[in-house]
């Protein structure tokens, strides 16, 4: 059964991106952390209209490792309301997936 999910987030910088992607991947909150290069976010906050540089996250996680991955990310995030967006996946090839799962499972056999 497929349980994975691809979470998104995004971070201030380079340096605050790769710290999080370490951190997401030494806990096995996720399997694999994308970093992709920066992109331009426009959004209000405090309502005011903003327009900053981000550095995106793809974050491949389950559904079981979903709670883990979001407390972690709620305390190492810089922001005070970080996006943090889960995605089902509906289909993938069966044997990443099940990669995926093996490892966010924190004992391992």
């Amino acid at each position: 059964m497929n349980d994975c999910l691809l979470v998104l987030t995004n971070l201030p910088d380079n340096a605050a991106a790769q710290r999080l992607a370490r951190r997401i991947i030494e806990s096995r909150a996720a399997a694999c952390v994308n970093q992709l290069p920066p992109c331009v976010s426009t959004y209000r906050w405090h309502e005011r209209i903003e327009t900053v540089s981000e550095v995106p996250l793809m974050i491949k996680t389950t559904d079981s490792a979903y709670p883990r991955l979001e407390a972690l990310i709620r305390a190492e995030h810089p922001y005070e309301l970080p996006e943090i967006i889960a995605v089902p996946l509906s289909a993938g090839l069966p044997e990443y997936l099940g990669w995926v799962s093996q490892e966010t499972q924190l004992c391992k056999e």
